[in-house]
């Protein structure tokens, strides 16, 4: 019932919800809504010994320039690329909202089964982006300008890596036959661990922390990834870098 007051009241936005505007500045929202926090964290850490303890990378500073640098880029890849895109796909699919909300199992399953597939092929991609040096200096090579990682830098990436992965995003609910409410939940999720990934740091209740058995890599996970080049792959969990032996711990 409380899924189903949840959907009723986002599908009372529907004349939101079916503007050609509506994907580019949900993602973009939610994106900068989450890499807020770890802005101001980053701005007073350098003074606040008790919030510095938690940075990965203890010695790197985050900069104002640097932080622009990476806000610029995400602005203009959604203006010009993610925005055009999204346009065409409104007018190729149209929205359909169904009065009924997901069970909850299901939505929860549904957003479990997308995360994996989607970290499966972010794992696949990433490696062939560093396995096989054109594409890696062609495309991916942006994305590892800074060796530190901070919030902004999740998004820090040329137009063919930013297209390809959001793809694999948009794709996943639609390929496993997700409810609307479902898809933009994983949305949420999916940005989120992609900001906390890149977040720089390693607090008690992060996520990494949470999952049991090593299962979730986190942030000290891909930010070791950000100073090594050479291992942690896959974007969340770990099991595929078990499997190829490319998981490395600091």
């Amino acid at each position: 019932m409380t899924l189903q007051r949840l959907w009723d009241l986002m599908r009372a936005q529907d004349a939101y919800l079916r503007s050609p505007f509506f994907p580019v500045l949900f993602s973009l929202t939610v994106y900068l809504g989450f890499c807020l926090p770890f802005v101001v964290l980053d701005l007073v850490s350098s003074k606040v010994a008790l919030l510095r303890k938690y940075r990965i990378q203890q010695k790197s500073q985050v900069s104002w320039a640097m932080m622009w640098s990476c806000l610029a880029q995400s602005l203009f890849n959604h203006v010009v690329y993610i925005f055009p895109l999204t346009v065409l796909h409104w007018y190729w699919r149209p929205v359909s909202y169904p009065s009924q909300a997901p069970g909850l199992f299901r939505l929860v399953w549904d957003i479990l089964a997308c995360l994996l597939l989607f970290d499966f092929q972010y794992f696949v991609w990433h490696l062939l982006h560093h396995k096989v040096p054109w594409l890696y200096k062609t495309f991916h090579k942006v994305h590892h300008k800074y060796t530190s990682t901070f919030a902004l830098t999740a998004e820090y990436s040329g137009a063919w890596e930013t297209l390809s992965l959001g793809f694999f995003a948009a794709v996943n609910p639609l390929l496993l036959g997700c409810h609307p409410m479902t898809e933009m939940l994983f949305f949420v999720l999916n940005i989120w661990l992609s900001v906390e990934d890149h977040s720089g740091y390693d607090f008690p209740w992060s996520t990494h922390r949470l999952v049991p058995f090593g299962l979730y890599g986190g942030a000290p996970h891909h930010d070791l990834h950000h100073l090594k080049f050479k291992s942690n792959y896959a974007p969340y969990f770990t099991h595929w870098d078990k499997l190829f032996g490319t998981l490395h711990s600091d």
